[in-house]
Parts: C-alpha cells; sequence; structure tokens
C-alpha cells in the first residue's frame, strides 16, 4: 500500500506482493522522476521520525570542508582536471575505527576498492592485511611493500585463469577458491594446498541489485548443497580448509544479516572440522548523502561481539574496501558548459562516466558542490552530466548548485575514493584521471 495525501493530489496504490518489486521503480518514475509528485519540496515531505525523536546521527564535515584544504584543491585543479584527491588521514581514522572493534580478529583491505600505493602503505601500517582478486592486484601489492608477509595477502578470485592461482600458491598468500571444478579439473595444482572456501548461502543482499553477490543468480561462491561434495574432493587431495567466506553484497547495515551469515557459516565449518576462520567479507556502507546517517559501528560491534559469544571456537575475519576509502577521495572536474533544454538545466563537467562509472552503472548518488562558490547559496537545481558519448553519462539529477555556476568554475564529487579511478577507463579516448595524495596529519 503506498499513499501520499499531503497536499491536494491523494494517490492510493494496491498491488500483489509478487509484482511490487517490478512496479515500484516504474510508479517511482512515472510519478517522483517526472516531477508530479514535488517530493523535494520541503513542504510535501517533513522531517523524518528520527529528525522529530532527535535520534538522527548526522555525517561528520568532510575533510576536504576545511579553508586550507579548500585551497590546496584547487591548486591541484589548477594543474588538470579531472583529478582525484586521497586524503590518508582520513584513511587512518576509518582502519583505527576497525582496530577497535575487538570482536573481529582479521582485517584485510579489499584493494579493488582503491589500490593506490599510498593507501595500500597507510593501511598496512596500521595492521591491515591486503585482500587481492587479480594477478595484477597482487603484483600491485609486492611491488608496493616487497617485505610485505605473504600471511597478510588473500586471493579470492571468481573465473580467473588457472596461472594466477599457481602464481598465488607460489607468492604464498592465502587462496580462496569457490567451486569444486576446479580442484577436479586441476587436481595437481590444489593437492596438499591449504586454503578457504567462499560459500554461496543461497541469498545476498545489498544497496543495489549488481552488488548483492549471493544467491543463484549470482556467480560467486560454491552452492551450499555442494559443499560436502566439495570436502569429499578436498579430502582426496590432501586438501585442508582452514577458512570460510561468505561475503553476500554491498551496503547492508542490518545487524541480523551478519548474525544469520555467521550462524550458517558456523554451521558448515563443524561439519568440516578444519576450518578456524569466518570470512564475513565487506560491504559496509557509508553515507553518501545528507539522508543517509553513517553506520552505526557501535551497533556492529556489539553485534559481532555477541555473535562470537555464540561461536567462541571461530576468528572474525573482515575485507572492506569502500569504508576505508570512499570519504577519503574526492574527483575534481571543471564545468565546461551549462546548458538549459525544455526546462531542465545541465552543467557539463569534463569528468564522465569514464572517470566515476558508479552513477551510471549503480545509479549512485554522490554529493556534487562547486568548490569555486561553496559558500554561495545552492539556488539553481541542475542535472550534472559529462562528456562521454551516452545517454548514461549523467551524475546526478536534482542537484542543488549556486544559479551563478559558470564554464570554467572548479566543481568537486564527493566520496568518490572507493571504486572511483580503479573502474575508470579510457572509453571515448578520454584520458585517466590523475591522482594525488594529501598527508597532513
Amino acid at each position: 500500500l503506498i499513499s501520499q495525501s499531503s497536499n491536494d493530489l491523494n494517490l492510493t496504490f494496491v498491488m500483489d506482493e509478487a509484482v511490487a518489486d517490478g512496479m515500484l521503480p516504474k510508479l517511482h518514475e512515472a510519478l517522483i522522476d517526472s516531477g508530479a509528485m514535488p517530493v523535494y519540496e520541503t513542504r510535501v515531505f517533513g522531517p523524518r521520525w528520527r529528525e522529530i525523536n532527535g535520534n538522527v546521527r548526522p555525517r561528520p564535515m568532510p575533510w576536504w570542508r576545511a579553508a586550507e584544504r579548500r585551497t590546496a584543491l584547487r591548486a591541484l585543479a589548477a594543474q588538470d582536471t579531472p583529478r582525484y584527491v586521497y586524503h590518508l588521514p582520513t584513511v587512518r581514522e576509518r582502519a583505527r575505527a576497525l582496530n577497535a572493534i575487538a570482536a573481529i580478529d582479521r582485517r584485510y583491505y579489499a584493494i579493488k576498492a582503491n589500490s593506490h600505493p599510498a593507501i595500500l602503505r597507510a593501511l598496512v601500517e596500521q595492521g591491515f592485511g591486503l585482500e587481492c582478486v587479480s594477478l595484477g592486484e597482487l603484483q600491485r601489492v609486492f611491488e608496493t611493500l616487497p617485505e610485505l608477509d605473504p600471511e597478510r595477502v588473500l586471493f579470492t578470485p571468481n573465473f580467473a585463469p588457472i596461472h594466477e592461482y599457481e602464481s598465488a600458491f607460489a607468492r604464498g598468500v592465502t587462496v580462496t577458491v569457490d567451486n569444486v571444478e576446479l580442484l577436479r579439473r586441476w587436481p595437481e595444482v590444489f593437492r596438499g594446498r591449504a586454503l578457504w572456501l567462499r560459500i554461496d548461502l543461497g541469498h545476498g543482499d545489498g544497496h543495489h541489485q549488481k552488488v548483492n553477490t549471493g544467491g543463484k543468480d549470482a556467480k560467486f561462491g560454491l552452492s551450499a548443497q555442494r559443499v560436502d561434495e566439495f570436502v569429499q574432493r578436498a579430502r582426496e587431495l590432501d586438501v585442508r580448509i582452514t577458512g570460510l567466506h561468505a561475503h553476500l553484497g554491498s551496503g547492508i547495515e542490518t545487524v541480523g544479516h551478519w548474525k544469520l551469515m555467521v550462524d550458517e557459516m558456523a554451521g558448515f565449518a563443524r561439519r568440516i572440522g578444519s576450518v578456524g576462520i569466518l570470512d564475513i567479507g565487506g560491504g559496509l556502507p557509508i553515507a553518501y548523502s545528507d539522508d543517509d546517517e553513517p553506520f552505526d559501528l557501535d551497533a556492529w560491534a556489539q553485534g559481532l561481539a555477541d555473535i562470537k559469544a555464540v561461536h567462541p571456537a571461530f576468528q572474525l575475519a573482515i575485507e572492506p574496501g569502500r569504508f576505508l576509502v570512499a570519504e577519503a577521495g574526492v574527483l575534481l572536474a571543471r564545468a565546461t558548459q551549462v546548458v538549459e533544454k525544455d526546462g531542465v538545466r545541465r552543467v557539463g563537467l569534463d569528468a564522465g562516466m569514464n572517470a566515476l562509472i558508479r552513477p551510471a552503472l549503480y545509479d549512485a548518488w554522490h554529493d556534487i558542490h562547486n568548490l569555486d562558490r561553496l559558500d554561495a547559496q545552492r539556488d539553481g537545481e541542475y542535472e550534472v552530466v559529462g562528456p562521454i558519448c551516452e545517454s548514461s553519462d549523467v551524475f546526478g539529477q536534482r542537484v542543488k548548485l549556486p544559479s551563478a555556476t559558470a564554464p570554467g568554475d572548479v566543481m568537486l564529487i564527493a566520496d568518490a575514493g572507493a571504486y572511483g579511478r580503479s573502474m575508470s577507463s579510457e572509453y571515448n579516448l578520454r584520458a585517466l584521471p590523475a591522482e594525488d595524495v594529501i598527508d597532513d596529519e
């Protein structure tokens, strides 16, 4: 039941639960995206109930708002745009927050989020291991940190060529496999090895369908129905399963998700008999907009402590990426044109979906600011777009910016430190964004 009756327009929809998921985005497009329901006007929808109760956890002020850092960012933008800038003190702050959670025994950073060498070094100095998903990532790690103990590195590939597994074993890192076919097709590669097993528990979650990594439709993980088959083959090859892994998605906030995951993994671990570590993956969310609240680490920590008390025989491992680096990074770009078309005002940037693909790929929201006019009233509403020849090359709709925004202004796309530069491309033969690091701690 969806009802909106805050003004003279009253709409009620009743539909079968089976079709609700499919109908919801269509209704949203027809009523909200079209502007038929003015939901972005504050007089239409009032404050959230958590605001009324005074229970909202506000987002902290981002590092880049400090006057001296704004000056530094504008100086970097003067060199060339687009360019990513990473703030290492923010990375360290996030790492320390996770280090304070006593229930976690092992912490790894998923370097696919951002593999800049300075970030890798900073997190290893904070005690984190590194999680890689390709041979190229393994090479980046050991080129950057040649003295790093291989035992602090995880290799968690998916459908990788067999020579990547061979290379990982040769380096002495911990290898995770996610199907029994590997052991059947290449038994000599795995014979006598110790490894971790990634299981698909049959369900997943996340902020978007494309980041849900569990369930029948996901390509990740060994089906829970085939665990006994895998264990049998492993015993035939003298393979020792020492850890279980079950990352099921990204942007998950419900504590119950983690409890269910650990309960199920612990059940498999006890059946296998040789498992000492349960890896619950990453996917910790961040607040991308003012409507979002920061992830409640205290509640999560308490939940993990309760889980650990139920399953004391197992160590807990995590491998976050986004949580550690997203808020530490911004993408700087310049406004190229400001255009009005049929009532829609658009600001074009010299960065496009080739530089930051998350909005086009995941419908992800990133706050966008005019860094040159940061203190001006944001009295204009714009669609912010890039120069790529694709209709999906849109960073945001109904973005509030100063009405004086003009070509040449330095624009800042916030919270872009994760899955920004690492997913960029040279599509349309546009150059990859430059990268800079600020370390003012």
